[in-house]
């Protein structure tokens, strides 16, 4: 198990300039992105920064769902600043950019796909030691505060992809809830749907003991291991946190109790899946982000054309569960239970169905788009979107049911209407 060192509670960012200060920090590099550097979460940083009289160099170029482009962008500046020290304060966007930062500034005479996930990039081990990250999650949703992944826009092949390595971690994870109470209704409704699919997924993976074969070395142990008994711990508790707090965080801005529990959840998830893995949702997401047409999200202040990540993740969950639900029917059932579904006269064999029902139900409830027709795609994307999908190994293999092409093809199709 690999996880962040992390601190909670409301104010708790005002310590961020003792901790650089006890690093002994000379040259802080502080990641955001535009529209954060104007909001109080940048604010209570850089308070904190100037009382402890930090030396530090702000970057707010950080693209909302980063691109290969804007992670070399950013990786420039961190080389030329020679910092000894990041801060990264934003949603997974932020966080997933300065990681990428700091590894290449470590590692400044490595090709950038050297690290970059296999197939798409050379996935080499990382064996250079990495200056001290801490990053300030403001967002509930992608934990990647825990993590030790960074994800990105492949342009050249028009596809997510990412870099895995328990090196690239934050130092310390700073989960501070008053930053969550400047989020718009969507974002939080789409990050908390990744916190959804993070808790699904991770529960629902291949085993750990049925991945093979074992690496001939540690170091070439994935990430992503596979679902564990620990991972499932807070995989589940996270879960029940979803079901009991995201519909009221998402209704009422004020609701700091259910908030700041989403801010937890994004965390605990964040455990749970940095170490088991996602499968299916996420694999296939990343084909939906990168092939985005036209679709302008509510609520995101951008220039750019883009499917929120938490959206293009959820969008397949009805028709994911109903087909891995022939493996381990039982834990599908039970995260249908934990969601709200009367399980009590509920046959095993259905127990995807009625996840995919619950979700459909939980969805629609939230006023999310209906499926991927909804956001831009028809019928004729299906094998583009496949193919997006083939290059995703390192999650899709962790689906606990094998999928073919067709498989893929038939899960697209079903998840082009919701309702």
């Amino acid at each position: 198990m690999a996880i962040s060192n992390v601190r909670y509670g409301e104010g708790v960012t005002k310590e961020i300039g003792m901790d650089l200060q006890n690093l002994g920090a000379k040259r802080v590099c502080l990641m955001t992105d535009r529209n954060l550097s104007q909001l109080p979460p940048v604010d209570a940083v850089l308070n904190s920064l100037t009382k402890s009289g930090i030396n530090f160099q702000m970057y707010d170029n950080v693209r909302v769902e980063p691109t290969d482009q804007s992670f070399l962008d950013a990786i420039e500046f961190a080389k030329k600043g020679e910092f000894d020290a990041y801060v990264a304060v934003g949603g997974g966007s932020v966080i997933d950019t300065c990681k990428a930062a700091n590894l290449y500034a470590s590692s400044p005479t490595s090709d950038f796909l050297d690290y970059v996930n296999a197939p798409i990039g050379k996935g080499k081990a990382v064996t250079v030691p990495l200056k001290p990250l801490i990053a300030v999650p403001t967002t509930a949703g992608t934990g990647s505060e825990t993590t030790g992944v960074a994800i990105f826009d492949f342009k050249e092949l028009k596809v997510k992809t990412g870099i895995a390595s328990r090196a690239i971690k934050p130092t310390l994870g700073i989960i501070d809830p008053l930053h969550t109470l400047s989020m718009p209704e969507r974002i939080v409704a789409n990050s908390g749907f990744d916190v959804l699919c993070h808790a699904l997924e991770s529960y629902t993976a291949l085993p750990y003991k049925m991945r093979s074969p074992c690496p001939s070395n540690p170091i070439n142990r994935p990430a992503y291991q596979g679902s564990n008994p620990i991972s499932d711990v807070w995989a589940l508790h996270a879960l029940r946190i979803v079901a009991k707090y995201l519909k009221r965080a998402i209704r009422n801005p004020e609701d700091r109790e259910a908030r700041a529990n989403m801010h937890l959840a994004s965390a605990f998830a964040g455990i749970g899946f940095g170490n088991a893995g996602v499968h299916l949702c996420h694999g296939m997401s990343y084909p939906i982000s990168g092939l985005v047409k036209t679709y302008k999200p509510k609520d995101y202040n951008v220039d750019h054309s883009l499917v929120p990540h938490g959206l293009s993740v959820v969008l397949t969950s009805p028709a994911v569960f109903a087909f891995t639900a022939q493996v381990h029917p039982e834990r599908h059932l039970e995260a249908a239970e934990i969601l709200g579904a009367d399980i009590r006269t509920a046959r095993i064999k259905d127990a995807g169905l009625i996840l995919a029902d619950t979700l459909r139900k939980f969805l629609f409830d939230l006023n999310v788009d209906d499926g991927l027709a909804a956001i831009g795609y028809s019928k004729a994307d299906i094998p583009a979107l496949v193919k997006g999908t083939l290059p995703q190994e390192r999650v899709t293999k962790l689906s606990p049911r094998p999928q073919t092409e067709e498989d893929l093809s038939a899960l697209f199709e079903a998840s082009m209407k919701l309702y």
